[in-house]
């Protein structure tokens, strides 16, 4: 089944989307792999995102990438059609992206030059270390301590944890304290390469939608002074910059998987015999459909929006930035929800078929719960918003 590609015909996009919709669109419907152990899939899917050439929208073009600066609408086609295809491929996607993000926005010439080139080629793993077993949404609660040594570089200590491509990255940019007393103003941003001394992270983490997740433990981990990411304490806000830019791209994997749902559920009913008729025939399939139909257009406008006011209005002003936020807080939360509520639709429609280990539907139930926690849960959304709204930003 091959992803539609209609619904970008929208004042949102414009003709270089729709080219890039076209052409993701048919190279995925060929793509073919072997999804059972995560992590070597995983691996699979970077080098094949890399050569292809999709990778190269993770990074400016500066540094080898497809655009000259990170565009969110291109982002948010990229992981809705590899979404719709293979969440695990969206996921190998959107860790280059999120994992380099970073250095994209604060690193030295230096840094960009040594490590996106490679991430847009595919030939280095990313990820992205801010998360601990304590200090999930409290990003202040981080213990991880980074401590500068008589050399002018610094000593890492702490755990990061559910950190995507944990175990497979080629480096982590890792967020720690300099400051510990002042929360989270006393952050800085490190790029510690997967092989540097003092860093473990072999403490894999299992999970109900198999994905390459790890314990990143750094026990007296010394990196030089180049390493730092960005300004000293500077570290919360690049790590919400970075979040931010990727927000609703995460909507549009929702959206993906949320339409891919949305079309084995009317193919299902087409075929599937009943009481001498077919499913779809019955009003009451019909209106579920309806309402799948519209949970989904709701969120990809909502989402659409969100990309493009980042591309056309920008965010150079707080007042910018404050109505981008709010709105791709609103693409992520109505996205992930409606995504969640379609697939469960479809799985019902399914009966049986629908809980099989193996079907579509099934394997899509378990990926979709897992887009309501990451970068920022439901519950923390509509706190963005709901300040948003009390500002009059929203």
């Amino acid at each position: 089944m091959a992803a539609a590609t209609s619904h970008y015909a929208l004042p949102f996009f414009d003709a270089a989307h729709h080219t890039l919709a076209d052409g993701l669109a048919a190279w995925a419907a060929t793509q073919q792999v072997d999804e059972s152990d995560d992590r070597a899939a995983c691996r699979q899917w970077v080098r094949r995102l890399g050569d292809a050439g999709w990778l190269r929208y993770c990074v400016p073009a500066a540094f080898g990438g497809a655009l000259p600066a990170l565009d969110s609408r291109a982002l948010v086609i990229l992981r809705e059609t590899l979404a719709y295809h293979s969440p695990l491929a969206d996921f190998a996607f959107a860790m280059q992206g999120l994992g380099s993000g970073a250095i994209t926005l604060a690193g030295s010439a230096e840094q960009q030059q040594a490590y996106l080139p490679a991430v847009a080629r595919g030939d280095t793993i990313a990820a992205f270390a801010l998360s601990e077993p304590d200090a999930g949404s409290d990003v202040g609660a981080m213990a991880t301590t980074a401590r500068a040594d008589a050399d002018g570089g610094f000593v890492l200590d702490g755990v990061k944890t559910w950190i995507s491509n944990g175990g497979i990255a080629d480096y982590y940019c890792v967020f720690a304290k300099t400051e510990p007393e002042r929360g989270s103003r006393g952050i800085t941003a490190f790029i510690v390469d997967a092989d540097t001394p003092g860093l473990d992270d072999s403490e894999h983490i299992h999970v109900m939608a198999p994905h390459p997740l790890a314990s990143v433990r750094l026990t007296q981990c010394r990196v030089p002074a180049g390493a730092q990411l960005g300004p000293r304490e500077g570290g919360f806000k690049l790590a919400m910059r970075t979040l931010d830019i990727f927000r609703a791209s995460v909507a549009g994997a929702a959206l993906g998987m949320a339409r891919r749902a949305l079309d084995e559920a009317v193919a299902y009913t087409r075929r599937r015999p009943m009481f001498g008729q077919h499913l779809a025939d019955f009003q009451l399939t019909q209106a579920r459909l309806g309402d799948m139909a519209a949970l989904l257009d709701a969120a990809a406008l909502l989402t659409y929006r969100a990309a493009w006011l980042r591309d056309c209005v920008g965010t150079a002003t707080p007042e910018q930035a404050q109505a981008y936020t709010a709105q791709a807080a609103m693409a992520k939360m109505a996205a992930t929800e409606n995504a969640q509520r379609v697939i469960d639709m479809a799985l019902q429609m399914h009966g049986g078929q629908g809980v099989r280990v193996g079907n579509t539907i099934e394997h899509l139930y378990r990926d979709i719960r897992s887009l309501r926690i990451y970068e920022g849960a439901t519950e923390v959304q509509q706190l963005i918003i709901g300040k948003s709204v009390l500002k009059g930003a929203a």
